[in-house]
């Protein structure tokens, strides 16, 4: 048979209990609640922080996006596919993050791997990674022809001793997650700032969970720090699809230019970007969507055993350290059971004995639903 290694590879996971397979979300309507083969579950895995997926404003933008441009844009935009609605959102997330010039593509996949290569195009460059940096920024940084050293998380100051030791370089990139996807703890964001501009070195973070739950009008990192080139996507807090990666004039010509991925896929949705105008909008004036997160977050906190091993975070993400994977498939499952959906997240995607129940607390949970998780999980783990 062609490509044994298929089905031995499969079988290997199952054995490992880090099988995965896909499940069919039948949810119809906007809020907390998860319908999986026909049951409601409270949803604690959603990345949706501030409860905006469905919201009414934002479907009326969509549909209001629809009317005028279409829902295809058509084309590659640099072909036809760049309608007036992505520059209108372009522009209006530059002055958001207080940016020259955005970018927008298809996924935050596609746009870590885009700058990763664009800028990693010769050895001359060197990137210096977080070890917790999510997979498409590895992938992009070893696709690329860079050197990649990475450091230990938020470690500051092994990161300050290998930029000292990149004497022959012209060309540094440091790039960590602004919030870190699996954790829910922060990046030292204005640490990373001074050092960059210190060795002379650029600053790249990727705030796919920072955006819209960080800062006081959702800023994310950029609320710290002046951050050399962002990337964040649309399809967690924002409550759209796609993403966009913010930079200064002479990268967003070259990324224009040389970034394959941007040059040949087609252009987001020009109504989905016309749907985002009005997110962000929302996003900046309704403070109380992350004032809720940060409540929740707290009790939730406080009503948790406290032999539970809970990372600490200021953010949406709260990782409940279990260890085995197999234990912390059971877990799931006996949540599942009590009409709680929390996916155990389990290697690769976090180390090997580190794996865990990844909670996301958002803003349309209210504090029934907080006391009702922590009861179950401290039933289950106890």
């Amino acid at each position: 048979m062609n490509f044994d290694f298929i089905r031995h590879d499969v079988n290997e996971q199952k054995t490992k209990s880090r099988y995965r397979q896909l499940v069919c979300n039948n949810t119809t309507s906007q809020g907390n609640q998860i319908v999986i083969n026909g049951k409601s579950y409270l949803n604690f895995s959603s990345n949706d922080y501030l409860g905006l997926n469905n919201h009414v404003e934002i479907n009326k933008a969509l549909q209001e996006g629809t009317d005028k441009y279409g829902i295809c844009s058509s084309s590659s935009s640099l072909v036809t596919g760049y309608h007036y609605a992505h520059q209108a959102l372009e522009n209006d997330i530059c002055q958001w993050l207080n940016k020259p010039k955005c970018l927008l593509f298809s996924s935050g996949f596609a746009a870590n791997l885009a700058l990763f290569q664009a800028l990693g195009k010769s050895s001359e460059s060197h990137f210096y990674l977080d070890k917790l940096s999510h997979a498409s920024m590895i992938d992009g940084a070893y696709h690329s022809k860079a050197k990649v050293k990475r450091f230990n998380h938020n470690n500051i100051e092994q990161l300050t001793t290998l930029l000292s030791n990149a004497t022959d370089s012209p060309n540094k990139l440091i790039a960590s997650e602004g919030v870190f996807s699996m954790d829910g703890c922060q990046a030292k964001v204005f640490e990373l700032a001074q050092l960059a501009k210190a060795k002379q070195a650029w600053l790249y973070l990727d705030d796919a969970h920072s955006i819209g739950v960080i800062g006081n009008e959702g800023q994310g990192s950029n609320y710290f720090a002046d951050i050399d080139i962002t990337m964040a996507t649309l399809g967690k807090a924002i409550g759209t699809s796609g993403a966009f990666l913010t930079c200064n004039e002479d990268l967003h010509e070259y990324l224009v230019n040389f970034s394959r991925h941007y040059i040949y896929s087609t252009a987001i949705s020009p109504a989905i970007a016309w749907a985002t105008k009005k997110s962000i909008e929302l996003i900046q004036k309704e403070h109380w969507r992350r004032e809720k997160i940060t409540e929740l977050s707290t009790l939730f906190a406080q009503l948790l055993a406290p032999e539970i091993e809970l990372v600490s975070t200021k953010s949406s993400i709260h990782a409940i350290i279990i260890g085995d994977e197999k234990k912390a498939l059971t877990l799931s499952d006996n949540l599942k059971k009590q009409g709680i959906w929390l996916t155990a997240i389990r290697p690769p995607t976090v180390a090997i004995n580190s794996s865990r129940l990844r909670v996301t607390i958002c803003a349309n949970h209210n504090t029934k639903d907080i006391k009702y998780l922590a009861e179950c999980i401290n039933k289950a783990i106890a």
